[in-house]
């Protein structure tokens, strides 16, 4: 099906582009959302006449998302999450949870802005791409960590998967003789 674009598509084309694509991406997400009208001369003419108010309307939406760009950019965000010894989370941090922490810090980003192509399920520091405007593109850092305390740590530079990060014990010092007595056994070193 050819449809006009009424917006900029990423991998598609710009607004005002007359592309072919498949027939149920069009029926099911650019006809409903509004981000295109099929290819025929009477849709061409309306676009035609709304054209700079397609313009003016893109080009709002881009000043909008800039302003949020501008601020979150480079951000921060710790995400406290269960997990186990070698750091592999219990659950896992998706896109509808990237949304929620974002929504707790004041900013308002919706679930299909979120650029996430498989969960987090480890700790540790996580780029998160955020895609505000068609042109428009972020990276923010998650802080995947088991409490606030070890979010600091990380964020230092510090690795949380061992054992000692975890507990505090130095597994170098660590000695065999320190867990295990021979004379404890019954058994004498002069005997055996």
């Amino acid at each position: 099906m050819e449809v006009i674009l009424l917006e900029r598509i990423s991998k598609l084309g710009q607004m005002g582009e007359t592309v072919k694509v498949r027939d149920g991406f069009a029926r099911n997400y650019l006809l409903p959302l509004g981000k295109a009208l099929r290819a025929n001369a009477a849709n061409k003419t309306r676009f035609e006449a709304e054209r700079a108010t397609l313009e003016a309307r893109n080009l709002e939406r881009k000043s909008e998302a800039q302003k949020v760009a501008d601020v979150l950019d480079g951000k921060s965000f710790i995400v406290v999450r269960s997990a186990g010894e070698t750091g592999q989370l219990y659950g896992s941090v998706a896109a509808r949870d990237v949304v929620e922490i974002l929504a707790a810090e004041g900013f308002n980003i919706g679930r299909n802005q979120v650029h996430l192509n498989t969960p987090i399920k480890s700790i540790g520091l996580h780029k998160v791409e955020l895609q505000l405007h068609a042109e428009v593109e972020i990276n923010v850092e998650l802080n995947v960590a088991r409490s606030a305390e070890e979010a600091e740590r990380q964020a230092k530079g510090e690795e949380l998967t061992s054992v000692d990060a975890i507990y505090g014990v130095d597994e170098d010092a660590l000695r065999p003789e320190d867990f295990f007595d021979p004379e404890a056994d019954g058994i004498d070193e002069d005997e055996a």
